[in-house]
């Protein structure tokens, strides 16, 4: 259970998957990793290190040191990482303490959870427990989900499925784990950073080396070794399935060979010592032997892809062609670790393209084309309008031709949002789609989709980011977040300057508004500035929470300005509030306004795994 009372994780929904017989309404092969993802519990890797797996997206790690326990990626809620750590003590954890916690990457499915094992401030503080992550974490673990936060957090839902009910119609895994859990994120800063491409050390009597592999998987990421045991940590680089270059949730591209070089690098460095591989999400490896063929399979995907995508788009091969013209080697299709569950080489091959491409097919058509609720409607009067659409759909559908039948219930949908019968058999067309999808994040996608269309926009709860990952906000991005908030169309014909000046952490920053746009600027300030806002960052913060109002802190004297406060009524004027429930399919919407926030609150949505 969650501490605010909702369930945070239940394996026992997923028990269906166990049955013998394949369900009409799951691949085959889409099932058979779900069924072994349903494996949970306490596990030993070698002697000295243990894995929880199968208790949250990710797996939580713990290695035995001299006076108590590594823990690597503290996974993603407080309350699943709880459960592992007490799981752990029941068994095999001699009542020892945590030593040391080690984040191997910024996604939050790595470190979401830190707040559910026990750490003592002032041990933290005084570095006797060390917090270890790649530099440059905490910028890229806030910021990859702040400036496109809202549009990604709806759109998980695409992705991760975290609203379908779990069953055989609906949803049944995501690939690298059984689900993502609904509990409380937390987030404690590091106290030493990794800075060079190998480092090692002692941690608690155990010899570590770091391999640093930045934009790779995560912005910033990194390997971890520990050569007494033999065993390689591989963080999210490998795992039981192809990886995303592209998440559906949104992201930016990740580079393909960097990701690629970087495993050939481990594979050269780590290969010939390591007998036992692990990773972030689902099982070890074994063996040398074993070990050194995973990695080097996964090596050689990501550099296939990145090569023989850029071989097709040197010859004219667009990214509206790619994923129908590229083939892996049949030796990759035949290995069961790379195959799509949860990245996919459809999306994948798409998203090399717009890594070096961007999203234009050099088509004049493509280049400025009219909106889909524009461009619909005159097709389908050429169609010969909804009743001949929908004949024609359904004999589509009735034949097994979905892609067709979606290509033309689609532009109906479109252009008539309030036609039920066209959003109905648009849903049947997603759905069977769904159920022939390997990629779990197509299926998501999918029978989210013909959810909504038929049922409108859930009104399930909205996660926003912990106060941790607000508190972690840098005040520049901050800043950034209120330029991207802020509607320019409302700004025309204002301007100002401000300093901002925050005593406690010792910065100034400049903060113009010029041509409808906020910019802003750390370490200058503006002798002739229009209004200096003089604030603690620490009480910053609280208003960033929406734990207090910037009002009431110049009300009570904590914040102080010279000049013209008008600014600040100006300047929150110009906010909107994000609707985290927005419309992706047409005529869905079910809500027209959210709920209030103060204009200077970072609400910044849910934070995103992976």
């Amino acid at each position: 259970m969650a501490d605010a009372g909702n369930v945070a994780a239940d394996m026992a929904a997923f028990r269906f998957l166990d049955q013998e017989a394949p369900f009409d309404s799951i691949h085959p092969s889409l099932q058979r990793i779900s069924r072994l993802n349903n494996n949970f519990g306490l596990y030993e890797v070698v002697p000295g290190i243990y894995q929880t797996r199968g208790m949250d997206l990710a797996n939580m790690t713990f290695v035995r040191g001299r006076t108590g326990w590594i823990v690597v990626d503290p996974i993603t809620t407080t309350e699943t990482a709880r459960a592992s750590w007490e799981l752990l003590q029941a068994h095999v954890g001699e009542g020892l303490p945590v030593s040391a916690v080690i984040h191997t990457h910024t996604h939050i499915d790595h470190w979401g959870g830190v707040r559910g094992i026990p750490l003592d401030a002032d041990d933290v503080a005084s570095g006797r427990v060390p917090i270890i992550a790649p530099e440059g974490f905490m910028d890229f673990a806030v910021s990859e989900n702040v400036y496109a936060g809202n549009a990604m957090g709806r759109r998980l839902f695409y992705q991760y499925g975290s609203l379908l009910p779990t069953s055989p119609h609906g949803f049944v895994g995501v690939g690298p784990a059984a689900f993502t859990p609904a509990g409380m994120t937390g987030l404690i800063a590091p106290t030493r950073l990794i800075s060079g491409k190998f480092e090692e050390m002692e941690i608690d009597g155990i010899r570590v080396v770091f391999q640093s592999a930045p934009n790779t998987e995560a912005p910033r990421t990194m390997n971890v070794f520990f050569p007494e045991l033999k065993t390689l940590f591989i963080a999210d680089m490998i795992f039981a399935t192809l990886h995303n270059l592209y998440t559906l949730r949104g992201a930016q591209v990740r580079d393909a060979l960097a990701w690629s070089k970087s495993l050939n690098e481990t594979l050269q460095r780590f290969g010939p010592e390591t007998e036992v591989m692990c990773a972030g999400h689902n099982w070890p490896r074994f063996g040398r032997e074993r070990v050194a063929e995973v990695i080097r399979t996964h090596r050689d995907i990501y550099a296939n892809l990145n090569n023989q995508v850029l071989h097709h788009a040197n010859q004219g091969v667009t990214i509206n062609q790619i994923h129908n013209v590229y083939k892996l080697p049949q030796s990759l299709e035949d290995s069961w670790f790379v195959r799509g569950y949860h990245g996919h080489i459809t999306h994948n091959a798409r998203a090399v393209v717009q890594r070096f491409l961007g999203f234009w097919d050099a088509n004049p058509v493509n280049l400025v084309p009219l909106s889909p609720e524009e461009s619909a409607p005159l097709p389908v009067e050429m169609m010969g309008g909804a009743e001949r659409i929908l004949a024609r759909g359904q004999e589509l559908y009735n034949s097994g031709d979905y892609l067709l039948a979606m290509e033309i219930v689609n532009k109906l949908v479109q252009a008539e949002p309030q036609n039920g019968a066209a959003k109905d058999l648009l849903a049947d067309i997603f759905e069977q789609l769904g159920y022939q999808s390997e990629c779990g994040g197509h299926r998501n996608s999918y029978l989210a989709a013909a959810y909504e269309l038929r049922s409108g926009i859930p009104e399930g709860a909205v996660v926003g980011a912990s106060a941790d990952v607000v508190r972690a906000m840098s005040t520049g991005l901050f800043l950034d977040f209120l330029g991207i908030k802020m509607d320019s169309a409302r700004a025309e014909g204002l301007s100002f300057t401000m300093n901002l000046e925050t005593p406690d952490t010792g910065e100034t920053f400049l903060v113009e508004l010029s041509n409808a746009t906020l910019n802003n600027l750390v370490g200058y300030r503006s002798d002739d500035a229009d209004l200096t806002l003089t604030v603690n960052r620490a009480d910053l913060e609280r208003v960033m929470a929406g734990e207090a109002t910037l009002e009431a802190l110049l009300a009570d004297g904590i914040a102080q300005v010279e000049g013209d406060v008008a600014i600040l009524g100006q300047l929150a004027g110009l906010m909107v509030e994000f609707d985290p429930r927005f419309e992706i399919m047409p005529g869905t919407k079910r809500r027209s306004e959210t709920t209030g926030a103060d204009a200077f609150e970072a609400s910044v949505g849910a934070l995103i795994p992976e």
